[in-house]
């Protein structure tokens, strides 16, 4: 009986592990159902080439564009958890079929929290460059810096050199641009600034977006 019972427990605790690895693995098409949407979305609201695309994660996901930029055009195309690859995965539905003359590209955030080296991030970072000169020569690309936070603070050091790989390719490539958000959302302690985000830590307040809308305004020309 206690065998049996033992027996049990862990195939019970097997199933947890495999769910949770299902949910934070590296497998693009668990965005499926929010591709779709938007797939949905073009259908009815056709856009016009030449656009500027945002496009990444949550913090995409959450900012209201129009409040931000007012003028319009921009199209925000983030989903929520994910992570560079993701994108990478859904480049010609996301961004490409839009034929925008700039893509604003946030992630890297979750990439981090969900144990992957800096190493990896930048290489995630290259594979998505490619895509996006293959299906994009003319178009800009500009890389918002990964952001630091109160929840993911214990997680900086991996962000900064990130960052640092990631900067250091756009330096050396016109086409790409790195837009430092992390030095602004700190304060003069050297930690993030609270007041620039919501409660939980992560995502940004109305207050943080304009910070990174006015790093951004002069790259959306």
């Amino acid at each position: 009986m206690v065998i049996r019972s033992t027996f049990i427990i862990l195939l019970m605790l097997s199933q947890v592990f495999q769910a949770i690895s299902a949910e934070t693995g590296r497998d693009p098409a668990r965005w499926q159902t929010n591709i779709d949407a938007f797939l949905a979305t073009d259908q009815e609201q056709p856009t016009k080439p030449g656009g500027v695309v945002f496009a990444g994660s949550s913090s995409i996901r959450m900012w209201d564009l129009k409040k931000s930029f007012p003028e319009g055009g921009f199209l925000n195309r983030g989903f929520g958890g994910s992570e560079i690859i993701d994108s990478t995965h859904y480049f010609n539905d996301l961004i490409g079929k839009h034929k925008p003359r700039l893509v604003v590209f946030y992630a890297g955030d979750n990439d981090v929290a969900n144990g992957n080296t800096a190493e990896q991030v930048h290489a995630d970072f290259r594979a998505f460059v490619e895509k996006f000169k293959t299906e994009l020569p003319d178009a800009r690309l500009a890389y918002v810096a990964i952001k630091p936070s109160i929840a993911r603070w214990s997680m900086a050091e991996t962000m900064k050199s990130a960052n640092n790989l990631i900067a250091a390719d756009c330096a050396a490539d016109d086409q790409l641009t790195f837009v430092d958000v992390w030095s602004v959302m700190l304060g003069d302690n050297g930690t993030p600034k609270p007041d620039i985000f919501l409660g939980d830590g992560l995502h940004m307040n109305e207050k943080g977006y304009e910070l990174w809308a006015e790093l951004l305004r002069p790259h959306l020309q």
